[in-house]
């Protein structure tokens, strides 16, 4: 070790409300550094959700800086690397999992090479695929237009087109390349001694862009080195699918551009960044609407079609059929069809076809209702509407069992409700530790099995749903392999941190890390978010209509009319969660603003129940949850 340092790694984690993710990360940590002369630096940008109290209670040795606002990544990293006496620098994200020979693997590297500047490593999401981040070329121009407009994504293992992420080099041997990711960089003291900190002008992305830039511009070489591996979950904040990181990445480019990049390259670049994030915005939204309606457009096409045949049948009977139901009777009773099997479910995937027919049976029953308080001259035949139902029933078993067989993919049936879960383990005690997270956080589950690690590869793993390690049982050098070399797109991987009660993995490379702890998911799945709108918008427009009567029952007429219409508007909801609840359980998932909230079906003011109030309002969300509470408040819809 360099006798000017005192420590051989510094290792420096900025933290912002991902507590959990955190915990795992600085337990990966500590094993990493048993065998090192090492000091941990946790930033944390003024988090809500307890990361400071559990680093306390459970990381005391680690240095912990509390900042009283979000200064950003690179300034927070930057307070750090300043009180920092390491040899090594490492730049680590949060929602990271290292091997416990990372460090010494990417340590023993840059000792041996000299003019190494900066390393990072071979990453991996939380199902055990490559993460082409790890290694990247600098945003040029031709580099940055091939990367915005797509065809770096076309021709992925092109030398020219795929420059972003340098797509023609394997990603299982070492590289000298550009620009590494900051989820992982090491960089040498003495090399930031002479580059400088992180330019605080990047409050998230492009600092390592920019890090890497600088340290070439040095004479360093940057490397990419797949002798080791590391998780990245990946926050929200950086989902691909998500505006904001296009908005917010594009930007940290331009930032890049005009700081490095002579003057008449700055322009073109900076011109072809804003038409590209327009051109992707549009683009984006685009998608969306093909994606959410070609299937039900198509199946009311079909339906259509089909109810247009069945008045063959009163043809062949000489029964002349009335042309208004032609012209608008059949459109109707098809829309009807379609909304309700939506807002059943019938088109979350994976697709359900029990769900298709309950919704048709509701529709089939909301146009009875319908039929029956038109005039005598306006009705034609029950009839129709019966062999109309059983038509749609049909036309959905028919698609949908030609989408599960010949199209497959995003459109096979889900043929079971429960899910199967593996854990692999060794000890008994351990194993129903896990099981018991299992059973508390998921609903439906058919099947817990045990797996030893011995047994593993002799295992049918792809005939799981999700497969659980235990950190305690197994290395997490050993649970990335094993992530890495079964790849299963229908299996998710989760992981059971030693003596917690909360699992964490990751479904796919486009979504945020998740993690069982409670399932609070329910209030916000699809289906439970179309009822509680559905709700919504039917209360409000009955209370809207009978204003005049229940008005004189409030105080302020002005403010209940006024909450009224912003729900019927889709802008609040009748119950939600305020806002002090969001800043201090981060847990709890987002939906509208309530004029109503949980604890409003008691009478109560400690904040422990209150708390707990909200969590099973999340937990166990119903519409009747929602009834009940207005029953015992609809006294303060006024407020």
């Amino acid at each position: 070790m360099n006798l000017k340092y005192r420590y051989k790694i510094s290792i420096v984690i900025v933290n912002y409300n991902v507590e959990f993710f955190l915990n795992q990360c600085l337990s990966s940590v500590q094993k990493a550094i048993k065998d090192l002369s090492a000091e941990v630096f946790i930033v944390d940008n003024k988090s809500m959700d307890g990361s400071v109290k559990m680093i306390k209670k459970k990381y005391p040795k680690f240095n912990l800086i509390e900042n009283k606002k979000n200064v950003g990544f690179s300034k927070a990293n930057n307070q750090a690397i300043k009180l920092a006496n390491g040899e090594y620098i490492l730049l680590l994200n949060p929602d990271t999992v290292i091997e416990e020979d990372t460090l010494i693997k990417t340590i023993d590297f840059m000792d041996k090479k000299p003019r190494s500047g900066a390393v990072g490593v071979k990453m991996i999401d939380g199902k055990g695929n490559f993460l082409p981040e790890s290694k990247r070329s600098f945003p040029k121009p031709s580099v940055a237009f091939y990367k915005i407009f797509g065809l770096s994504s076309l021709f992925p293992k092109s030398r020219k087109f795929g420059q972003y992420h340098l797509g023609h080099l394997s990603e299982f041997k070492n590289h000298e390349v550009d620009v590494l990711s900051g989820a992982f960089m090491l960089i040498r003291k003495r090399t930031i001694e002479k580059v400088g900190l992180l330019d605080e002008m990047f409050f998230m992305y492009g600092e390592d862009i920019d890090m890497s830039y600088r340290i070439k511009l040095k004479g360093y070489k940057n490397y990419y080195i797949s002798d080791t591996k590391i998780i990245h979950y990946k926050g929200e904040s950086t989902k691909k699918s998500s505006v904001n990181y296009v908005f917010v990445f594009y930007r940290a480019m331009i930032i890049f551009a005009k700081k490095h990049m002579p003057n008449k390259n700055v322009f073109f670049l900076n011109l072809s960044i804003n038409l590209a994030i327009y051109f992707r915005a549009f683009i984006a939204v685009l998608k969306r609407i093909i994606k959410l309606s070609f299937l039900p457009i198509i199946d009311c096409l079909y339906i259509i079609f089909g109810l247009y045949l069945l008045t063959n049948y009163w043809k062949i009977s000489n029964i002349e059929f009335p042309i208004n139901l032609i012209k608008y009777s059949i459109p109707i009773y098809s829309l009807i069809w379609i909304y309700t099997i939506y807002f059943k479910g019938g088109y979350d995937y994976p697709l359900k076809i029990f769900k298709t027919i309950k919704g048709t049976l509701i529709g089939t029953i909301i146009i009875l209702i319908f039929y029956a308080v038109l005039p005598k001259n306006l009705q034609f035949s029950r009839l129709f509407i019966f062999l109309g139902s059983l038509w749609v029933i049909s036309y959905y078993l028919i698609s949908r069992a030609f989408l599960h067989f010949i199209v497959g993919k995003k459109y096979k049936l889900q043929i079971k409700e429960s899910k199967s879960f593996a854990i692999v383990c060794s000890e008994d005690k351990e194993y129903n530790r896990i099981k018991d997270i299992i059973k508390k956080t998921n609903t439906n589950i058919s099947i817990i099995d045990k797996i030893e690690l011995e047994l593993f590869f002799n295992t049918k793993n792809n005939s799981y749903d999700e497969i659980i390690f235990s950190s305690k049982n197994i290395s997490y050098k050993k649970i990335i392999e094993l992530m890495s070399l079964c790849k299963f797109k229908h299996v998710d991987y989760k992981i059971a941190p030693e003596s917690e009660n909360f699992l964490i993995g990751s479904n796919s490379i486009d979504t945020g890390g998740d993690l069982y702890l409670l399932n609070l998911n329910i209030l916000t799945s699809k289906e439970n978010k179309r009822k509680k709108r559905l709700f919504d918008l039917l209360l409000s427009l009955t209370a809207i209509i009978i204003s005049p009567f229940i008005l004189w029952f409030y105080k302020n007429k002005k403010i209940y009319f006024e909450n009224m219409i912003m729900i019927f508007l889709g802008r609040l909801s009748f119950v939600g969660f305020s806002e002090k609840i969001y800043k201090k359980d981060v847990r709890i998932p987002k939906i509208k603003p309530g004029i109503l909230y949980p604890e409003n079906i008691i009478s109560v003011t400690n904040n422990s129940i209150i708390e707990k109030l909200n969590l099973l309002y999340a937990r166990d969300y119903s519409v009747k949850k929602d009834i009940s509470i207005l029953i015992k408040g609809w006294k303060k819809l006024d407020k």
